[in-house]
């Protein structure tokens, strides 16, 4: 193996993460900072959409232990934010900062569109390390209620379901956002 092409080919990798900071990380969560390459650590992950109109229906559980559940909502002119919580989220040196983080990037992105209705789903898909199910659901109803404490009017799909879902949304860039919290 010529370990010089390798070498140039690892830089040429790295070099778009140079000068990255924790907010504005690649997706690998890989940087470099002062010549040094640093893994940053899991985080929070939202897929958010400005939605015309978002439908859902229980379809199946994905947890074996929720109670039986069947619901059927549709909401319009709302926020549709799926939430992954990572495990490192459970910490206590990260759990206030990760629920104020996503507060205030909730409240910023259903402000850009004057939207009163925020749908919340629990989405563990959206990363790799999944929080315990006791922690992303005690999250996901906490969210709930201090949206609710600020007049936003909030749905949370059911917690350990997976859900059929009809989503309408706005067209322009800002109606589909993704966010990392740190």
């Amino acid at each position: 193996m010529n370990l010089g092409k390798s070498r140039v080919l690892v830089k040429s990798y790295l070099r778009g993460f140079q000068g990255c900071n924790p907010a504005s990380h690649s997706p690998s969560g890989l940087c470099i900072a002062g010549g040094v390459l640093i893994m940053l650590p899991l985080t929070m992950k939202l897929l958010c959409f400005q939605a015309k109109r978002f439908w859902w229906k229980t379809y199946s559980k994905s947890l074996p232990d929720v109670g039986s559940q069947e619901a059927e909502e549709v909401v319009r002119e709302t926020l549709v934010v799926f939430v992954h919580a990572e495990a490192p989220d459970e910490g206590s040196e990260r759990r206030d900062s990760v629920r104020r983080q996503t507060l205030k990037h909730i409240k910023w992105l259903a402000n850009k569109r004057n939207l009163k209705n925020v749908v919340l789903h629990s989405f563990a898909h959206l990363g790799g390390e999944d929080a315990s199910p006791p922690f992303a659901q005690a999250l996901m109803i906490e969210l709930t209620q201090r949206l609710r404490d600020t007049n936003y009017n909030v749905w949370l799909t059911p917690f350990g379901y997976f859900c059929e879902w009809d989503l309408s949304v706005y067209g322009d860039s800002l109606a589909k956002v993704w966010k990392e919290i740190h």
